[in-house]
């Protein structure tokens, strides 16, 4: 009589289930969600650029992720591509609208205003300083009244006039014109009598 070895049954092949790759759509939603909040605020978002992209590229990479079975973090991804966006578009209003102030600046800066500075009054041995206020020009004008017409460029076209009478007093009035419009003028009188005009 022969004799059989007893054989368990071999269990089906369970192959390990893969676990999901999450991590890059997470990584973008937390990127696009950060330079979201970032790019609204001046200058500094000016490092929301690079998290806006990567965030995006990686939100990207995490839906394609998602597709293949490879994630199972679909919506966070697409909140993640959402996020970035939308930062980006509102980086791209913030260089368009930074560039323009930047060329207003600058033709405003190099444009150059005709300016007239006049002294009057009965004041006597005047001392005038004038001119744009980083380079005056000074003068002592014996009797007035005095004036002078010249070309300025920069932030503060008009200047500056600075008058003082001497220790006989009299009346001194200075007065700025920039481009046929009258910015400043002053008034003072008595012994070293002294008036500024600044013209903005």
């Amino acid at each position: 009589m022969s004799q059989q070895t007893y054989q368990p049954p071999v269990p089906p092949h369970n192959p390990v289930q893969q676990q999901p790759r999450n991590g890059l759509g997470i990584t973008g939603f937390v990127l696009g969600l950060t330079g979201l909040v970032l790019s609204p605020i001046p200058f500094v978002g000016m490092i929301a650029w690079p998290l806006v992209i990567l965030g995006l590229v990686f939100s990207i990479v995490g839906v394609v992720r998602v597709k293949k079975g490879k994630a199972t973090n679909k919506w966070l991804s697409i909140i993640g591509i959402i996020a970035s966006v939308v930062g980006l578009a509102v980086c791209i209003v913030w260089v368009a609208v930074i560039g323009s102030a930047v060329n207003e600046v600058n033709d405003e800066v190099n444009k150059v205003a005709k300016v007239k500075y006049e002294v009057t009054g009965d004041a006597k041995n005047v001392d005038v300083s004038y001119g744009e206020t980083l380079n005056p020009k000074e003068e002592t004008v014996a009797t007035l009244p005095w004036s002078k017409e010249t070309e300025n460029k920069g932030f503060y076209k008009g200047g500056m006039l600075t008058v003082t009478a001497g220790e006989d007093g009299g009346t001194v009035t200075c007065k700025i014109t920039v481009d046929g419009q009258v910015v400043s003028t002053k008034t003072d009188k008595g012994p070293f009598a002294s008036v500024v005009c600044t013209g903005v």
